[in-house]
């Protein structure tokens, strides 16, 4: 006989979880949400993010419905454009490679604005991201590459949000209980058996339908070789400790069918001296993103990508992979002064592996285990190929570019020249990996025979299929969202009418 007994168990405490569990609630299911980590360290790797959550919309009018606290005088002084359900798709598409699901990429793209409102009447917070996604130009902020708000107080302000709705909706929030198997059996998934960390002791919950929210595997180095390849064992997690794959363990356990592209991450450029894994106390500033506007360098001394392909927002989580492959695993990018005071705020916190300098010259000596002499080589060799005559642009791709070099910069190549020089030492930071398990539009978990699993569901990070080789940045948030939603949705009323 079980310990305990609920309608509805959510496997994990993040974004996606947490809608899950008030999604499910509000079909009258009683819920309780299973929370791996310590309550001090809750909130998945939602927790670690910046909160930043791409959503359609079409025009300032929606911004408004989502940003109450945005002000006339605010409004007045902002071009927020618009972010179309075209532009989502073709962005999916194109950073995909066109391997996303149709499916799943129809309901993120259809429900994003839908599901961003109700996040709103469960008390998260909006506001626009005026720091990181516009720039002033004529007086007016403009922002770019369709990602505009993010939620009060980024992740942990998320995280915090959706407890407290979870709290109000008489949702149990189990903290250092950790799911260690589902019970199901030839007619489906019963419940699991949950280790409770501080009472060291394993429990059974019967439930009659059982979300899995708890994750990728990108905190399992030996699961991150086993998928990833060699060397990703090298590589830092940017965000919580506890996302181990033991989810999807389980549901493959289950019977669930292994879907998406089981050997790509979310991967960025991460400070080369972060600790393991994420700190909350930094959370998301250990990510370099303002290279765009610089360059990167690699031990050799050389450039080794196209920094100004595109907006930062669709190249970050592919740029780590190609800081990885490099000679010892690692970049420095480099600013001048004309960049310096641009940069985003994370390249000013304590944490920061950092050096300084007045010419070239001592920047070269400065560049720990990078071969100098060829790094100064290259600077000037790329000095040379920018096309200075093309204005600089940060809000658009501008086109000022190189000319002639190995690998040319195709925006915002500006000349390294103007003292005083800084640069950012870069590792690799996994954020989260992009395999998982294959669910159906009902947020329903599928069989290797494509048929639904009674009483198990899934959504967040544990679902494979959406994300391949890249992502719009913001994304995963909103997918954790949108498919939260619809899993508890359908969870909840199928436990409620078997009951």
């Amino acid at each position: 006989m079980a310990d305990i007994s609920t309608d509805v168990l959510v496997v994990g405490g993040g974004n996606a979880a947490m809608c899950a569990a008030l999604s499910a609630r509000e079909q009258g299911a009683s819920v309780i949400v299973l929370e791996r980590a310590p309550k001090e360290e809750a909130g998945g790797n939602s927790a670690f993010t910046a909160g930043n959550i791409r959503t359609v919309f079409n025009g300032v009018d929606d911004i408004r419905a989502l940003c109450p606290d945005l002000s006339d005088d605010e409004v007045a002084m902002t071009d927020f454009g618009t972010y179309t359900e075209e532009e989502f798709y073709d962005d999916m598409g194109r950073l995909t490679e066109y391997k996303t699901d149709p499916d799943m990429c129809e309901l993120l793209v259809t429900r994003s604005l839908g599901t961003m409102k109700w996040m709103g009447t469960k008390g998260v917070r909006f506001l626009p991201i005026y720091g990181k996604q516009a720039f002033k130009i004529d007086g007016k902020f403009k922002f770019w590459g369709g990602l505009v708000v993010s939620a009060w107080g980024g992740g942990p302000g998320l995280v915090e949000a959706l407890t407290e709705a979870c709290g109000k909706n008489d949702i149990k929030v189990m903290y250092g209980a950790r799911a260690t198997s589902l019970i199901h059996d030839d007619d489906g998934v019963h419940g699991a058996k949950v280790r409770l960390r501080d009472e060291r002791k394993t429990i059974e919950i019967a439930a009659r339908a059982v979300v899995m929210a708890a994750g990728g595997f990108q905190a399992n180095p030996e699961m991150r070789t086993r998928y990833l390849g060699p060397g990703w064992d090298l590589a830092k997690v940017r965000g919580t400790r506890f996302n181990t794959g033991d989810g999807i363990t389980m549901a493959l356990a289950a019977g669930a069918r292994p879907y998406g592209n089981w050997s790509g991450c979310h991967a960025v450029g991460w400070d080369y001296n972060a600790p393991e894994f994420g700190d909350l106390d930094v959370g998301d500033n250990f990510q370099k993103h303002s290279y765009p506007w610089g360059v990167m360098i690699n031990a050799d001394g050389k450039r080794f990508v196209d920094e100004g392909y595109d907006f930062r927002n669709y190249t970050y989580a592919k740029y780590g992979r190609v800081i990885l492959e490099q000679p010892k695993q690692m970049a420095w990018q480099v600013f001048d002064n004309k960049i310096i005071p641009a940069l985003r705020d994370e390249y000013r916190i304590r944490q920061v592996t950092k050096v300084r300098a007045n010419t070239l010259e001592e920047l070269a000596e400065k560049l720990e285990g990078v071969d100098g002499k060829q790094f100064l080589r290259e600077i000037k060799a790329y000095n040379a190929a920018v096309q200075t005559d093309i204005p600089y642009n940060p809000n658009v791709k501008d086109g000022r570019r190189t000319e002639g070099l190995a690998i040319d910069k195709t925006n915002w190549a500006n000349t390294i020249d103007e003292a005083p020089f800084e640069a950012y030492q870069t590792t690799c930071g996994v954020t989260f990996t992009f395999g998982g398990i294959r669910i159906n539009t009902e947020g329903q978990a599928m069989d290797t025979e494509e048929l639904p699993i009674p009483g198990l569901y899934a959504a967040g990070e544990m679902v494979g299929g959406l994300f391949w080789f890249n992502y719009p940045g913001g994304t995963g948030l909103m997918a954790g969202a949108v498919f939260g939603k619809i899993a508890g949705e359908t969870a909840g009323k199928a436990a409620v009418s078997n009951a």
